[in-house]
């Protein structure tokens, strides 16, 4: 046991240390969030309600967007420290001339699913042929769409898809359209079982798409060493790990103070996040970002496949 008393010394000493050491000062970070808050968000939340990031120096300011298009263009611009983004956009808008570079992950499966509806009549993407398809966003949905669907040996002209705008569950609910393609599976799948009508999910990375992060950290190309991003990471990294092993008081502490925040849809969707947050936000896996920038440029969607290194990189 000589071991555990020689941990116990060292413990006294750094705590007397620390005790003797100034308050560290806060530098201020501002994270352009890229929806309204919501549990996707729960690791930012968790680390700022359980002083983490103040831990690690900062004082972080969390801000949702007015248009979810402009966080990544107002990081670029200096306008905002580091904003949350989706690893598709990102290598889009890099493809674009965007001076982004993805510094971490918080959510590191795909949510993006084609949902219909459980008791109806389609039982795979086969069934989809001459049905119609709902879509808020063109361009990378279609591309999704259209890989799952090759994989059953039909196209994108087998279907005729229709823009419902934000629209999605209501225009599967009112027959409008047979499917829908990018609801999550943490929100609309549980928004239709409180209304109701169960949907049956398929998952695009079980359908000949590949996996990908669904939401990551972007910050502007000049500021990829600032020291305060590991920071950061080093926070959301505590937070997420907290929220794993304490899945009920980290949701107490996700709506503390944000009490609008406390419905049964944010509940349900709480508990199917938690599987899907980056253990290691600061990881990447560099094959799995080529693999899938070949596939956007294999479906027309960007123009060239740079070396990873140029839009994301590990924070040391």
């Amino acid at each position: 046991m000589r071991w555990m008393r020689a941990m116990a010394v060292a413990a006294a000493m750094t705590a007397s240390l620390s005790s003797a050491l100034p308050a560290m000062a806060q530098d201020k970070m501002t994270v352009l969030l890229d929806w309204f808050v919501n549990p996707d968000h729960g690791p930012l939340f968790v680390a700022q309600e359980k002083g983490y990031f103040k831990d690690e120096g900062l004082t972080v300011e969390m801000i949702a967007p007015a248009d979810p298009n402009d966080p990544p263009r107002l990081v670029a611009a200096g306008q905002g420290d580091i904003a949350i983004s989706y690893q598709p956009q990102l290598h889009l808008q890099v493809d674009a001339g965007l001076p982004v570079v993805r510094v971490g992950t918080l959510v590191a499966t795909p949510l993006n699913t084609v949902i219909v509806l459980k008791d109806g009549p389609i039982k795979s993407i086969k069934d989809l042929k001459g049905k119609k398809v709902g879509f808020s966003v063109g361009g990378f949905e279609d591309a999704l769409l259209g890989a799952m669907l090759e994989k059953h040996g039909l196209s994108l002209k087998d279907v005729t898809l229709i823009n419902v705008n934000f629209s999605l569950s209501p225009a599967l609910f009112a027959g409008q359209v047979d499917a829908i393609v990018g609801g999550y599976r943490n929100f609309e799948l549980n928004q239709m079982a409180i209304e109701k009508k169960e949907g049956r999910a398929f998952f695009p990375e079980e359908e000949g798409v590949p996996a990908y992060d669904e939401l990551v950290f972007i910050t502007a190309k000049n500021k990829v060493n600032d020291p305060r991003i590991g920071r950061l990471l080093n926070a959301v990294e505590r937070g997420t790990q907290f929220l794993i092993n304490h899945p009920d008081e980290a949701w107490g502490l996700f709506i503390k103070g944000r009490k609008d925040l406390d419905t049964e849809l944010n509940k349900r969707a709480w508990k199917d996040s938690v599987a899907r947050f980056a253990h290691s936000p600061r990881a990447l896996d560099n094959a799995r970002y080529d693999r899938f920038a070949q596939f956007l440029k294999a479906r027309g969607l960007i123009k060239t496949t740079p070396d990873v290194a140029t839009y994301a990189v590990e924070v040391k």
